[in-house]
């Protein structure tokens, strides 16, 4: 059981740059099958779901970039990260001076690896584990990373980012090519070239963009 679980990221983790975003530190994983394996056995449960927290995604590097590259996306606003992982879209925002930022993960542990990672960039971020997707937000912006691979959730999350846009948010996606990404309501606006690890990607390098909708 893991009693403990911002000492449990601590223990399995290494501090590291991620490759896009060199500014930035974070409690990253060496191994994402190994850490998968440890978190079930410690959990005594199976069928969980594996640790994005640990992993610096591209889609995420991506956005994390751009705001850091463009700071008036954010400068001044209130942020939401949604499906925040490690929390560095999150902490990136704040980097680039939004008023506050809201880290947004249904995974217990994303909410500890984005606080223990704020305090190592020197930030403050809130956290919460609820579903934002179908509910109104009071933030100013909407920033989503590496969010369109599942087949059911994809047109869940496009629709409520409609709504969101049409009620005056700033959205913006970041993503590097998955399956049920929906290009035809989109508008890129940025694209790098971002190392990853292979056991998680089938890849050395993805192309990840950043996008807004039409």
């Amino acid at each position: 059981m893991i009693c403990d679980i911002p000492a449990f990221i601590r223990q399995n983790t290494r501090v590291l740059a991620p490759s896009h975003v060199p500014e930035l530190q974070l409690y990253l994983a060496d191994d994402a099958v190994s850490l998968w394996q440890l978190t079930e056995e410690q959990l005594g449960e199976l069928g969980l779901p594996p640790p994005f927290w640990a992993f610096a995604w591209a889609g995420g590097q991506a956005l994390a970039r751009y705001v850091l590259d463009h700071p008036e996306t954010v400068r001044d606003k209130s942020v939401m990260d949604v499906a925040s992982g490690s929390g560095l879209v999150a902490i990136a925002a704040m980097k680039a001076g939004a008023t506050s930022t809201l880290a947004i993960d249904i995974d217990a542990f994303a909410s500890h690896a984005a606080i223990l990672n704020a305090e190592l960039n020197n930030v403050s971020v809130e956290t919460s584990g609820a579903d934002p997707v179908g509910k109104p937000t009071g933030a100013e912006v909407i920033l989503v990373g590496d969010l369109f691979y599942d087949r059911d959730l994809a047109p869940r999350v496009l629709a409520w980012l409609i709504e969101q846009q049409t009620a005056g948010k700033t959205v913006l996606i970041g993503d590097p090519g998955r399956t049920y990404l929906p290009r035809d309501k989109l508008e890129q606006i940025a694209a790098y070239d971002i190392p990853v690890t292979r056991a998680l990607e089938d890849a050395e390098v993805k192309r990840a963009a950043v996008w807004k909708l039409r």
